[in-house]
This record gives structure tokens, C-alpha cells and sequence, in this order.
């Protein structure tokens, strides 16, 4: 089994590696329109960070991590997603003493033990931002903002941006009584995974996904109808800013983050499909979370996660190509040793000259090489044989429109830096 990938992993091969290297620079491209920086993180942590920061009573961190006990008995997991190494980042590296708001965005490998499928594997890839330093809702309609410009330019079109407020410890202390006071009526309908959580993270149950607790819990009380005043005005003030930007919304109170650090804003963004509907963007303000994992008090945060293998996937079912924009602009073929020679101190004057070019290393026959040149999707091909040798000269054939000229191979670069 050496040649074959370990399950839930996947190689990204040259056929399709020019679709990553798009939605990347797309992605960084808007993020620089945003003012947003690069941040990268390593691959693994000390496994309490991810423990404190997803919760260590989610799926996430019981079942799905890949951790490990390293040479020094240091307990470590690979990243299972982006945040918490941001946030550990921002304190170690003392960010919150910079001028706020801190806005950062990423590009990283994530890893989950999870059972693969479309759009999901075990080592996936993901796109993050998030903003440090301000609690105001005008940074959360910038943060949806950005992520809606993101997947318009993809050219999704047909999206459903669905927010949510889960309140703050002020609102959610009466409103988790409320809840639990309604669960504990309800014990005999909820799945394992409820009663689990009914005590632990309560709001957590609203996002069951089995159909039978779903269809027992129609009536549960949501959080957006208990908020206090502030939490009120800031989901107003967000719509007021979304609407002002012309961003389509809906109100969706089933969206939840059932962690204490998670404050107000909770938002997801669907692509409807054709047939199907689709997740391509989560995220929400945790402004608890710096100082859980032992930052200052009092620094607020919101950010986004996205899938890249889902969007990928969402792209192809919406029939949106990303065009391969491989080619090399010379193929020289050559008919002799004496050709073959001359071939590489050509060679290397067009990549000197930053011009993509390339020559035969197996010997073919002239006609096979001019195949190559085309599978490669060369602009010029450059003939040199022992005639061309003899009088100083080269035949440049265009490979889309066929016409060939002689020119002489003293002036063979300058011509083709004049051409390309």
C-alpha cells in the first residue's frame, strides 16, 4: 500500500494544482482590498489550545483530532482548523500592543479523523480571516462583506447570507435557564448526543442535525428573542450596515455557537446549487477568547472559515471553470547532437530573460517533437538543425497560425522578446 495516499488524504496533481493557485490569489487579492495581512501559524499546537478554544466537549476535539505525545512528553495535535493558532499568535507575539484593529488572514492545511466524502477529507485545506480589537458591529458587516465579495468574484451568484445573535454571558444566563427548563421536558424525544449536551452546551442542541429531535424540538426557545438591550442594538446596527451595503440577508435562529467565548453575531453563508444547497462559509464573534487562552482582557473577535475542497466542489457544480492558463512560450526541437548542444545556451538566455521555454531530453524524432510542443501548448516552436547550425539561422514556426520565418540565431532572443 506504499503507493497509494492514507485514506482522507489527497493529492492535488498538475492537472488540477491551477485551480488551488486561482482561488488562492483571488483570495488574497480581496483580502488586500480589505487591508488584511498574511498570517501563518504552525501545523500543530499544544493540543489545550484547540482544547480551549473549539471546546473540549465538541466532536471536534473528542473524536476528530489527530494528537500525539512527542519525544519530550509534550502533549500536541495537528491544527483542526485555523483560529485558535491565530489567537495564540496574536498573545504570543504581543499583536494587542500594536495599533487595533488587528486584521489578519490565513491559508492552511487542517486536519480531522472524520469519514471522507465530496468536498471533505481528513487533511483539508482552509481559508480564514479574522479581526482583533474591535467589538463593533461594523467590523462583522466588513468581515460578511468581504467573504460575499470573495465568492461573487468566484462567480457565485446565488447565495443566502443567514445571521444570527447568540447573545452575550448577560442575556444567555437567563436564556440557558429558559432552554434548560424546556429540555428537561424533553428528555424522553432527544438523541444521546442532545442529552449529552442538554447540560454541558444546551444552545448546542438547536443544531441537531437528527430528524427526530428536529421535529420534537419545533417549539425551542431561540436566543435572538431573549437578548439584552446592547445585544439588540448590535444586531440592528449590523443589519443597518448590511442592508447599506446591499447585502442580502435573512434572519436564521437556528444558527448557534454554544461555547461561552462566542458572543452576538453568528452568520453562515449557503450557495444554493442547483438540487442542492451548500455550506461554503461559517463564522461568528468570540470576544471571550483571547483571554481564555491567557491574552488580555477585554480584546473582542470575529472571523470566518472556509472549506477550499468545498469550494472547489461548489464551483464545478455551479459550471464555473477556471481556466488552465498553462502554456510555454518556446519549444525548441532539434535534429542532431550538434543541434541538441546548442539547444541549452539557447535555452538559457529565454529563461534569462524570464521567457518559459523547454527542449527535447528523449531523443524523439522531429514529428514527436513537435507533438510535445503542442501538448505543452507552446506559442513558437524553434527548429535548429545542422543546415540552420551551418548558416547562423533558426526556423520559428507560430504554432496558431502555422507561418514559419528564418532568423538568424545571434538575433533568436531578441526577436522573441520583441514577439511575446
Amino acid at each position: 500500500m506504499l503507493s497509494k495516499a492514507p485514506r482522507g488524504t489527497k493529492d492535488i496533481t498538475p492537472k488540477d494544482v491551477y485551480k488551488w493557485h486561482y482561488v488562492e490569489k483571488k483570495f488574497r487579492e480581496i483580502c488586500a482590498l480589505y487591508g488584511y495581512e498574511e498570517i501563518r501559524t504552525p501545523i500543530f499546537e499544544h493540543t489545550e489550545v484547540f482544547a480551549r478554544s473549539v471546546g473540549d466537549t465538541t466532536d471536534v476535539v473528542q473524536k476528530e483530532m489527530y494528537s500525539f505525545t512527542d519525544r519530550g512528553d509534550r502533549q500536541l495535535s495537528l491544527k483542526p482548523e485555523g483560529t485558535a493558532g491565530v489567537i495564540r499568535s496574536f498573545i504570543e507575539n504581543k499583536m494587542y500592543a500594536d495599533t487595533q484593529p488587528t486584521k489578519l488572514y490565513y491559508i492552511t492545511p487542517c486536519f480531522r479523523y472524520e469519514r471522507p466524502q465530496a468536498g471533505r477529507q481528513r487533511q483539508f485545506h482552509q481559508f480564514g480571516i479574522e479581526v482583533l480589537g474591535s467589538d463593533g458591529p461594523s467590523v462583522d458587516a466588513e468581515v460578511i462583506s468581504l467573504a460575499v465579495q470573495f465568492f461573487n468574484e468566484m462567480g457565485l451568484k446565488n447565495l443566502s447570507v443567514n445571521i444570527n445573535s447568540v447573545g452575550c454571558p448577560t442575556c444567555r444566563e437567563e436564556y440557558n435557564r429558559k432552554l434548560k427548563e424546556y429540555l428537561d421536558k424533553k428528555v424522553d424525544v432527544l438523541c444521546e448526543t442532545c442529552l449529552e449536551r442538554k447540560d454541558k452546551n444546551p444552545m448546542r442542541v438547536i443544531d441537531c442535525k437528527n430528524p427526530h429531535c428536529k421535529e420534537n424540538l419545533q417549539d425551542i426557545p431561540f436566543m435572538i428573542d431573549h437578548l439584552c438591550d446592547d445585544c439588540k442594538d448590535h444586531f440592528e446596527k449590523l443589519q443597518t450596515y448590511l442592508k447599506e451595503m446591499d447585502i442580502n440577508y435573512v434572519v436564521d435562529k437556528t444558527i448557534v455557537r454554544g461555547l461561552d467565548y462566542y458572543k452576538k453575531t453568528a452568520f453562515e453563508i449557503i450557495s444554493n446549487d442547483i438540487g442542492s444547497q451548500s455550506t461554503v462559509c461559517g463564522g461568528g464573534r468570540y470576544d471571550g477568547l483571547v483571554e481564555m487562552l491567557g491574552g488580555p482582557k477585554g480584546i473582542s473577535g470575529i472571523g470566518f472559515g472556509l472549506g477550499v475542497e468545498r469550494l472547489l466542489l461548489t464551483l464545478e457544480n455551479n459550471n464555473i471553470e477556471i481556466e488552465n492558463p498553462k502554456s510555454t512560450d518556446i519549444y525548441i526541437a532539434t535534429i542532431g547532437d550538434a543541434a541538441k548542444t546548442k539547444s541549452f545556451k539557447l535555452i538559457k538566455d529565454l529563461r534569462s530573460n524570464h521567457i518559459s521555454a523547454d527542449n527535447d531530453h528523449l531523443d524523439k524524432s522531429l514529428k514527436a517533437q513537435f507533438k510535445y510542443s503542442d501538448k505543452l501548448n507552446a506559442k513558437y516552436t524553434v527548429v535548429i538543425g545542422d543546415d540552420e547550425l551551418a548558416n547562423d539561422t533558426a526556423t520559428l514556426k507560430n504554432m496558431k497560425t502555422s507561418e514559419q520565418t528564418t532568423i538568424k540565431l545571434s538575433e533568436l532572443v531578441d526577436e522573441l522578446k520583441k514577439r511575446l
